[in-house]
């Protein structure tokens, strides 16, 4: 592994105020067999998974300003584009149809579409994996998340899973634990030779991890689609997030790899704020006065009964812009009205964007618990 290499970056994103996708959405929901709801994990559907609050505009901004040497940066969309989003050779747009085959459209799983984002041709060894609601939030030390034999990861401050079976109450993320967990197990108790145990951590905690940059390795999840086939594909035929089919690459991948001794445990400084929770107001102003010493920070958008001119959409628009104010080089900064849930331009609008050469081949209080 090159330690020389820039570190790519992986976004994905949506626009869920774009009346084209919100129709296709539509379409796929009736399309759906008629058993096929009690499926679908918590969540799953709501508006907050999907509005675009121009979260995606401001963590480029954090990545410029935190982290000016990363490699080239990946967008993983639906046929969309930001309408504030320039043409850049760093960037490149990667739309659903290149990445995943026609079995696996549409589908509005995130835990689905992040399972084959190490296909992207030209994707570097070494990347970060970031939802567009996970910010840098203080200069980024490669050496504090990738170490020589793999990378650093942390658990969340979500209270223990409980039960080890999962449950169609649970959140994607305690039944990817689960999940993962169970797996691991049986292939340890198989006496699996490939399974070491060089860390018991994944099979006695409980706990699932942050949501945070991620840290990835490209070479472990094109081992794990061999060594766990079953995993990938399962989570490969969901349309809709799938309460028994979580997502992997956030809990299974990282498990995987803390029990081969390529990841290890280590704390950040980090802040979570929940904005449909009573407290939003108290939570992002200690966002405010952490900034700059937060290794990274999440605004999860849990307001999913909101309108679009929603104060509390607003006031997280208005916080992101006093601690965020600069126009990233990846923005224009003329497009796009800063006001909460804009409309996206589609993709046939910005075919302009640059591409690198060798890319261009690619084919309550309990309610408002923190999500994936």
């Amino acid at each position: 592994m090159s330690h020389d290499s820039p570190i790519d970056i992986v976004y994905l994103w949506v626009d869920g105020n774009d009346s084209n996708w919100r129709a296709k959405r539509q379409a796929a929901l009736q399309q759906l067999p008629s058993d096929s709801s009690a499926a679908m994990a918590r969540y799953s559907n709501v508006e907050g998974r999907f509005r675009d609050n121009h979260e995606l505009r401001y963590s480029l901004r954090a990545l410029e300003q935190f982290f000016p040497d990363h490699g080239h940066v990946y967008i993983v969309t639906d046929a969309q584009a930001p309408d504030w989003l320039r043409p850049s050779d760093r960037l490149t747009l990667v739309d659903h149809r290149d990445l995943m085959p026609e079995a696996s459209l549409p589908t509005f799983d995130s835990g689905h579409i992040e399972s084959w984002i190490h296909h992207i041709p030209g994707l570097s060894e070494r990347y970060f994996y970031l939802n567009d609601d996970v910010f840098f939030g203080a200069p980024v030390r490669v050496q504090d998340w990738f170490h020589p034999k793999g990378f650093h990861v942390t658990w969340s401050d979500d209270p223990m899973v409980t039960d080890e079976a999962m449950r169609m109450d649970a959140t994607s993320l305690e039944n990817a634990c689960r999940l993962s967990i169970q797996w691991l197990t049986d292939k340890a108790r198989s006496g699996t030779p490939a399974l070491r145990e060089q860390d018991p951590l994944y099979q006695s905690t409980f706990r699932t991890f942050a949501h945070s940059p991620r840290p990835m390795l490209k070479s472990i999840l094109l081992e794990l689609e061999d060594t766990a086939p079953e995993l990938f594909a399962a989570v490969r035929s969901t349309v809709f997030r799938s309460w028994d089919k979580p997502t992997i690459v956030s809990d299974f991948v990282l498990r995987w790899a803390l029990a081969h001794g390529v990841v290890s445990i280590r704390p950040y400084r980090h802040r979570y704020v929940s904005t449909g929770e009573a407290d939003q107001n108290a939570q992002l102003q200690a966002l405010v006065a952490e900034f700059g010493a937060l290794d990274f920070f999440c605004i999860n958008d849990t307001t999913d009964d909101a309108q679009t001119h929603d104060p509390r959409l607003q006031n997280v628009l208005s916080v992101l812009q006093s601690i965020l104010p600069e126009p990233s080089g990846f923005e224009n900064p003329l497009v796009g009205s800063l006001s909460a849930s804009p409309s996206g331009s589609e993709a046939p609008a910005f075919q302009a964007h640059a591409k690198r050469d060798h890319a261009q081949q690619s084919p309550n209080a309990t309610e408002l618990q923190k999500r994936a």
